[in-house]
């Protein structure tokens, strides 16, 4: 089980806009990540270390984005004025999550810009939208050389803050988690009006820990 990405949701403001502040306070920039036909929606990424990455996304004016979920999950939190949307857990099988949430998990894809094709599995989109909270998993079906964490940063992930129950994230991961999952500092507080993550702390060589 891997922390895998976070995700940023754009506001008004656009998904350029948005990926200048964030490489302002992080010091480095995204890379285009490309288009998600399957969900309507387009992501810049910035490679982060231990195999993770930030994904900042927007959704776009496109059929898709209205029929699937994870198109509608970022739009809804679009809508709201941006902010963190979710992260998200890789594991190597989806089966135990299947039959878990009772229902299958859905193909996803990304175009990179020069035409690559990334491609995944994913399931627990619709517990995000309902508990933000909530992580959603993934399998990745690409070859190794095609995945985000083939590329390699210089920032890292060291804890989320996230408004609501323990317990509950326990339940829908399947395990008890302690202080941290996956070297990654896990702090929940009471909630306060809407679940989810509250902020991220990144350690940035040359500037320390940057919380966002």
């Amino acid at each position: 089980m891997h922390v895998d990405h976070l995700i940023f949701a754009c506001g008004p403001e656009g998904l350029h806009a948005r990926v200048e502040q964030l490489s302002e306070l992080l010091g480095e920039k995204f890379k285009d990540g490309g288009f998600h036909p399957r969900f309507g929606t387009r992501n810049h990424i910035l490679p982060l270390t231990d195999g993770r990455y930030l994904e900042v996304v927007e959704v776009l004016d496109h059929p898709a984005s209205e029929k699937a979920v994870f198109g509608q999950a970022v739009r809804a939190r679009s809508e709201m004025g941006g902010g963190w949307l979710g992260w998200v857990i890789s594991v190597d099988d989806l089966a135990p999550y299947e039959q878990r949430l009772d229902r299958k998990a859905v193909p996803g894809s990304r175009h990179f810009p020069d035409g690559r094709l990334l491609e995944w599995e994913q399931i627990g989109i619709k517990g995000l939208m309902a508990d933000p909270q909530l992580p959603y998993f993934l399998k990745w079906q690409s070859t190794p050389d095609l995945l985000p964490s083939a590329l390699q940063g210089d920032i890292a992930l060291r804890g989320l803050e996230l408004a609501g129950s323990k317990d509950r994230v326990d339940e829908w991961i399947g395990e008890e988690l302690g202080s941290d999952l996956d070297g990654v500092g896990l702090n929940f507080t009471s909630e306060n009006g809407q679940p989810g993550i509250q902020s991220v702390t990144f350690e940035v060589p040359g500037k320390g820990v940057v919380r966002i």
